[in-house]
């Protein structure tokens, strides 16, 4: 017998080793989905399978709580599957092998990562359905998939026939801190068009890195150096000093990633030579004395290559380039007033790529208020066609925004507190979670994110707190009893 079967809460526990046992990566979530499915038929619950796989499973109240708000149990069945190099398992066709730590306290994978994002969430609301000793509203437990590649179970599910007034997303990893709003997002992608022109000269490689980068969202508010930004701020000052053209560039990886890197092939004029070195080396010593306290290991480089000759983009091209750079918005937008120290608004230029007839800026978009959301972009928009681009909207999910006097917020900080005789946090998150998806397919609807203790989420190293799961799956056992009230 697994050694999580002789961990309280036991009937959690259970259920989560079962979940272990079966693959669920993200995009292989048919044998996860089936296996809710076939315990709904089994404990006689009603059931729906949609076509992406989404489980929903309803449940009645107790008797004499049938006027109680329905609540939706809400969690979602795929994780991030990743594995050592030396793993033998083949997380297509196999399940994690979860083990206990010596000290009894943790709960991790041998050689994979655990999925307890999410898993322990589907865990819990199984272990509260089967259970019919508890009191408790009406239920409906929905459990999505492909929530860790783009929330894609959410954005599909059918919800015309859910009336949950609140929700309980289990998908947050930190004890006792419960997410009360999220943003929703967008990217967007800029493209200028590039007009080319013969020239000659000496080649340059300038390059920016070092740059602790990080993500987006819930890094932006540490104001890391941008390095596509930073690349414009040196065309927009070392233009004014020498004369050179922009051959090439590219920055970053991902829109969602602050980039730690940019690079540039420049094309100076033998006469400019001396004059763009020189820009260089007073542009390097400016932004490494301005980021010295965050950026300590940032470094610009310019190597000179050889004599070339060739079409570039246009002076008027490279213009209208550097007025995009240094004008469009970027970083932090707006804080959230309703919670010190919270990001509301904020956008990421994370890819920047030359192409043979455009150059492409992309950005992650976020903003907990939707109508900001809409607001930035369509100044992005603007200025992009002000100089003669277009601008392409994809990717774009919802905000999930801040209800002061929520009802759960104040049963959850409450029970809480009577749990662990300790106050909870309440904050929201600069990032999407199915929360945003949910709430605007269900209006109005009064919705929570919490979870238990995990730690090094997505990786080989996850780790689960047992004695978290225990205060987790306590409090919303008595959460749903004092919904009933």
């Amino acid at each position: 017998m697994s050694a999580l079967r002789n961990l309280k809460p036991k009937n959690v526990f259970t259920y989560f080793d079962e979940i272990c046992c079966i693959p669920h990566g993200s995009g292989n979530t048919k044998q996860i989905s089936d296996y809710c499915a076939a315990f709904a038929r089994s404990h006689g619950l009603r059931c729906r399978q949609e076509p992406c796989g989404n489980v929903i499973i309803w449940k009645d109240a107790s008797p004499g709580c049938e006027d109680a708000p329905t609540v939706m149990l809400q969690g979602h069945m795929d994780m991030v599957a990743v594995r050592t190099d030396d793993c033998s398992l083949d997380l297509e066709k196999e399940g994690v092998r979860p083990v206990v730590t010596a000290d009894g306290q943790w709960v991790c994978a041998e050689g994979t990562s655990l999925g307890g994002d999410d898993g322990i969430a589907i865990a819990c609301a199984l272990a509260i359905l089967a259970d019919d000793t508890l009191r408790h509203p009406p239920l409906e437990a929905v459990f999505t998939v492909d929530e860790e590649i783009g929330l894609l179970g959410a954005s599909a599910l059918d919800a015309s026939d859910l009336r949950s007034q609140i929700l309980l997303n289990m998908d947050s990893e930190d004890d006792g801190i419960f997410l009360t709003s999220c943003a929703g997002g967008a990217t967007v992608t800029c493209n200028l068009p590039v007009s080319r022109v013969k020239k000659q000269g000496i080649l340059y490689e300038w390059r920016v890195s070092g740059l602790r980068g990080g993500h987006s969202g819930t890094e932006i508010h540490l104001e890391r150096a941008n390095a596509n930004l930073l690349f414009g701020r040196f065309l927009a000052e070392a233009g004014e000093k020498a004369e050179f053209s922009v051959c090439d560039v590219s920055g970053g990886e991902k829109d969602n990633a602050i980039p730690n890197q940019c690079r540039a092939m420049l094309l100076a004029p033998a006469t400019e030579v001396a004059a763009l070195e020189g820009a260089v080396s007073e542009f390097r010593d400016t932004v490494c004395a301005e980021y010295a306290a965050v950026e300590p290991n940032m470094e610009v480089t310019l190597t000179r290559l050889h004599t070339f000759a060739e079409k570039v983009p246009s002076c008027e091209m490279k213009h209208r380039l550097t007025a995009l750079l240094e004008h469009l918005p970027s970083g932090i937008q707006r804080w959230m007033p309703e919670i010190h120290g919270m990001v509301r608004t904020s956008l990421n230029m994370g890819v920047l790529r030359m192409r043979d007839d455009a150059v492409s800026m992309t950005f992650s978009v976020r903003s907990a208020s939707c109508t900001e959301k809409e607001w930035l972009i369509r100044r992005i928009r603007d200025m992009t066609e002000l100089v003669g681009g277009q601008c392409l909207v994809s990717g774009e999910y919802p905000a999930w925004e801040y209800q002061s006097g929520s009802r759960i917020q104040r049963v959850m900080a409450e029970t809480w507190e009577e749990i662990t005789g300790e106050k909870p946090l309440l904050t929201g998150i600069h990032a999407g979670v199915e929360c945003g998806i949910l709430s605007e397919k269900l209006p109005g609807i009064d919705c929570i994110s919490y979870g238990p203790q995990m730690e090094d989420i997505h990786t080989v190293r996850e780790k689960l707190s047992v004695a978290s799961v225990e205060r987790n799956y306590a409090l919303t056992v008595r959460v749903l009893e004092r919904l009933t009230k």
